[in-house]
This record gives structure tokens, C-alpha cells and sequence, in this order.
């Protein structure tokens, strides 16, 4: 799937940068994801390992930076690292892309 086919016009991460990023998260969630749940329509929850909570801070502030309608919650635990993403009505498509891409 390319960026572009979901990306929304509100990312402001310029085009050329885009597969770079979801490359990113592309090898965080290889390496670390366990459960991706879908919460509500606005909502996903993916479970990771505890491992990866430096990383995915990084990833997600800097996703906050250029798509400021991302919500990212990240709470940890001594066994995993859950990390729950919320965008507005306006941007379902971007999380339902996420969850075909993850889920």
C-alpha cells in the first residue's frame, strides 16, 4: 500500500518522507506488535512488547508533528506496552487503513 493511497491532506510530513516513516512503523510493528484491537470506529489499540516503549515514543511524537489529528496514548506495563490511537470522525480512513495494514 502506498502513503498516499490514505495519507490525508492534513499530514503535513512531506511526500518524499512518507514511505520512510511508514517503513518505521512497518519494522516497529514486525519486531513488536502482539494484538491490534479496533475499540470503536475512532479508536485502535495495538499491544506491543515492553521493549519497544522508547521507540515508540519516538515514532509517535514525531508522527504528532506532522499529523496533528493522531491522538497516541502510550501505557506501559512490566509486560507490554499498549499504545492507543485515536483520530476525529474526519479521519477514519487513516485508522481503518492502519488496522488493514496492522490488524
Amino acid at each position: 500500500m502506498s502513503t498516499t493511497d490514505w495519507a490525508p491532506e492534513a499530514c503535513t510530513l512531506p511526500t518524499a518522507e512518507q514511505p520512510l516513516r511508514v517503513a518505521e512503523f512497518d519494522q516497529l510493528f514486525a519486531d513488536h506488535l502482539r494484538t491490534v484491537t479496533r475499540v470503536d470506529p475512532t479508536t485502535l489499540e495495538l499491544t506491543l512488547a515492553a521493549e519497544a516503549e522508547t521507540t515508540t515514543a519516538d515514532l509517535t511524537a514525531r508522527e504528532t508533528e506532522c499529523c496533528s489529528f493522531f491522538t497516541f496514548e502510550l501505557t506501559p506495563t512490566a509486560t507490554h506496552l499498549t499504545l492507543r490511537i485515536t483520530v476525529p470522525p474526519a479521519h477514519v480512513a487513516v485508522l481503518d487503513a492502519l488496522n488493514t495494514r496492522y490488524g
